[in-house]
């Protein structure tokens, strides 16, 4: 972990004086596209002065030493265990938590709340970040986490449930948020991927034991001890990245390193009017209730729709989707034209989009989501159903195998690109073995494929996926300057989720439209009440052995639709290496934080040699 950039030997000021060790060549000595970042992406950094958070992070790190350095990375890998151990346990809890209170019915809506949280919460979380440091932001995080959790082990109602979703899905989107822009912060281009890899490397560990935590739980205190211990777990998780951040602060503020002006309006106790007025305008709040409303509106009715009193006929649900969509024009709107023109800091300005990697990265993300999505949705489903001699051990470990080879192969990415620093091809390659791990899918779903093609698939997916997951944010980052890591990170993240959102909601109406006509198609029976128990739950499917005529017919009827599924996601992941090959730079990964800027993790100018 210490190879991820080189940092002076120890603590006292002078060390700084080693900048030199961060560079690899001057800016004299960049390569033939340097010119073209200059003109095409410089649109670049609208800097009206250094971000507090930025220029906190750089000042740690000109006092942490190599010792506090290594302590802050061994905290990140922490943090990233208990976000990994709460996201592969947690969720399960949650058909537990809503049937005790007797509205199992709605957990979904509320697990589609959750989702609009996690997705909107990303950039309101970079801004924070930026707004008063990335310590201070780690603290509002965990308070998040812990009342959340609090909230969950003691509800008594929906209501309680759903307030407690949406603060914890505040703390879970912060903490991966954070984890992202901290590791921006203090890895070079060229170890970056490899650091994303390795914080990814804790779901491999996780995927196996996370059973046997939740069976635990259960055979034990129950759902609520489940939520309650994470109260406990998080803080003591989160303590050392915390103490790492604030502490390297206070010694860099001691050394006079670090000289952030307080601006008197920003007391909020003196002036609480002007210190929101700031706030708000820093965070972009009109941005994010607008893209928070737009797909609050767009996403619960796929929820809340199965449960009106005329299903998707209802004035309401498509009321909400008409508004939702036209919310999409007007945030464009405000972020271009009318954000910046009234002292806004836009979460979406129209300088990103005028970079290609940013656009490419955003593309990229939210089409590559929307595939994996339109096929993934319903795969368990349709893998226990077709698959009549797999037990639920082989459907739990084939249902990990993409997981686990994307975290593998994304780390194996980060060890290519420190010695083959051009990310674009990596990229390239990565987005066409995903494709044709999804292309074959259409032949190797199940009933027509063996089972080693069917798992053949997922490793070539999961190959491909880690090859861009980590590799889609650094070419984000790599042209544009520090003070917009955190927000360009937020933005891309955020695009993505979205992606995985449309891509789910198309695979729910794909599914809903064609299944029942498929099982009426192929089952033998005009038992309408007989097809609707089909329809509606894969255990009264079990209860029909191999080779019955039943069971068979429900099987082509699972074929066709995810056969639709899986050309629709075929179709699909064509569009990101296209993307990728016309409007990527080909860039080279050096020692420094950005292409942009020539400067050293500390905010110092490289030195020219």
């Amino acid at each position: 972990m210490a190879h991820f950039c080189k940092k002076p030997k120890d603590t006292d000021v002078s060390a700084t004086n080693d900048v030199q060790l961060y560079q690899t060549s001057s800016v004299k000595e960049l390569p033939e596209y340097t010119e073209k970042i200059e003109q095409t992406h410089a649109a670049g950094s609208e800097e009206n002065g250094e971000l507090a958070g930025v220029a906190k992070v750089e000042a740690a790190q000109k006092v942490w030493g190599k010792r506090g350095y290594i302590y802050l990375l061994l905290g990140l890998v922490l943090a990233s265990y208990i976000y990994s151990l709460d996201g592969t346990t947690t969720w399960q809890y949650l058909a537990y938590a809503s049937s005790s209170v007797l509205e199992h019915s709605l957990s979904g809506t509320v697990q589609t709340a959750g989702s609009i949280i996690i997705a909107v919460g990303k950039p309101f979380m970079a801004k924070l970040a930026d707004y008063i440091g990335r310590g201070e932001t780690y603290i509002v995080v965990l308070l998040f986490y812990v009342i959340g959790y609090v909230l969950y082990a003691s509800a008594q109602n929906i209501g309680q449930i759903a307030g407690a979703q949406i603060l914890y899905s505040f703390g879970y989107t912060g903490l991966q948020m954070l984890t992202q822009v901290v590791l921006a912060d203090v890895t070079t281009l060229r170890y970056r991927a490899f650091a994303g890899g390795v914080m990814t490397m804790p779901f491999v560990i996780n995927g196996f034991i996370s059973a046997e935590v939740v069976t635990g739980v259960m055979n034990g205190g129950g759902w609520r001890w489940g939520y309650g211990m994470f109260a406990i777990l998080v803080p003591a998780c989160l303590a050392p990245v915390i103490f790492s951040l604030l502490y390297g602060q206070y010694k860099a503020k001691k050394l006079n390193l670090l000289q952030v002006e307080s601006d008197p309006n920003k007391n909020i106790l003196k002036h609480p009017a002007k210190a929101l007025t700031i706030c708000a305008k820093e965070m972009d709040i009109p941005g994010l209730i607008l893209v928070a409303a737009a797909l609050a509106l767009i996403l619960l009715p796929l929820g809340l729709a199965s449960g009106a009193s005329r299903g998707w006929q209802t004035p309401s649900m498509i009321a909400m989707i008409v508004i939702g969509c036209l919310l999409v024009p007007v945030f464009i709107t405000w972020e271009i034209v009318f954000a910046a023109k009234y002292g806004f800091r836009p979460i979406a300005p129209l300088r990103f989009f005028k970079n290609y990697n940013i656009a490419a990265a955003c593309f990229i993300g939210f089409f590559d989501f929307v595939s994996f999505y339109l096929q993934y949705t319903y795969q368990y489903s349709f893998v226990s159903v077709v698959k009549t001699e797999w037990n639920y051990r082989a459907l739990t470990y084939f249902s990990m195998t993409q997981t686990i080879s994307l975290c593998v192969f994304g780390l194996t990415a980060g060890v290519i690109l420190i010695y083959y620093r051009r990310p674009k091809w990596l990229l390239l390659a990565g987005l066409l073995i995903r494709l044709l791990g999804v292309g074959l899918m259409i032949h190797s779903r199940g009933a027509l494929g063996s089972d080693a093609e069917l798992v053949w698939c997922q490793l070539l997916q999961g190959i491909g996926g880690g090859f861009a997951s980590v590799i889609t944010q650094l070419i984000a980052q790599a042209l544009v300057s520090h003070n917009d890591v955190a927000v360009v990170t937020a933005l891309v993240l955020l695009i993505t989720e979205i992606g995985n959102s449309v891509g789910s909601a198309i695979a729910t109406a794909v599914w809903t439209n064609q299944m029942p006509t498929q099982l009426a198609a192929h089952v033998p029976t005009t038992n309408a009440t007989l097809l609707a128990e089909l329809y509606g739950s894969i255990t009264n499917i079990a209860a029909y052995p191999a080779g019955d005529p039943v069971r068979e017919g429900v099987i082509q009827a699972y074929s066709v639709v995810m056969r639709n599924l899986c050309i629709g996601a075929t179709v699909v992941a064509i569009f990101p290496p296209i993307v990728t090959f016309f409007f990527v730079s080909d860039i080279r990964l050096d020692n420094k934080q950005n292409q942009l800027e020539n400067k050293t993790l500390t905010g110092d100018k490289v030195v020219d040699t």
